[in-house]
């Protein structure tokens, strides 16, 4: 897709629209990345947390019955999902919380690091979709959502 695209000029607007409602109505202070179309967040006011899709479903159950679940992301090709979180803490920096999320293959991600929000282009071509898309500005705290995924972990469906 060149600059010259018409299609792209589109899709950056489109971005660049839900840029503007995602900082207006839910804090998201996310950028928009005009080559690609999608919108950039980066990780410390906002926190984050990824998972295989499988725990994700168990931790946004949990999250929901005690009233906690904040907006979830979806990467259906990678079969993850991304929780977002209050502000990152220093929770990164203990390696034995680390190694614990490290054996269900879910990480915290590392304050200075970018996810990708789920723009028009990504919800489209089905790359990158809400779960559970942000109500206000509310997110839970980073700690609630790595104790629900700790309690998850090895739960059956």
């Amino acid at each position: 897709m060149s600059a010259l695209d018409p299609s792209s000029y589109t899709e950056t607007q489109e971005a660049l629209a839900r840029c503007r409602r995602y900082r207006k109505e839910h804090g998201l202070y996310g950028v928009v990345d005009s080559q690609l179309g999608r919108i950039m967040l980066e990780v410390g006011a906002v926190g984050a947390v990824t998972m295989p899709a499988d725990i994700g479903a168990r931790v946004r159950d949990h999250l929901k019955t005690l009233h906690r679940c904040g907006p979830v992301i979806a990467h259906p090709r990678s079969h993850r999902w991304t929780f977002l979180t209050g502000p990152t803490d220093g929770s990164y920096l203990d390696m034995a919380l680390f190694s614990d999320l490290f054996r269900d293959c879910a990480a915290v991600a590392l304050p200075g690091s970018h996810i990708v929000l789920p723009s028009p282009t990504d919800e489209h071509s089905g790359y990158r979709l809400w779960i559970c898309p942000p109500e206000g500005d509310f997110r839970p705290e980073l700690a609630e959502v790595v104790a629900a995924t700790r309690e998850c972990r090895g739960v059956p469906h």
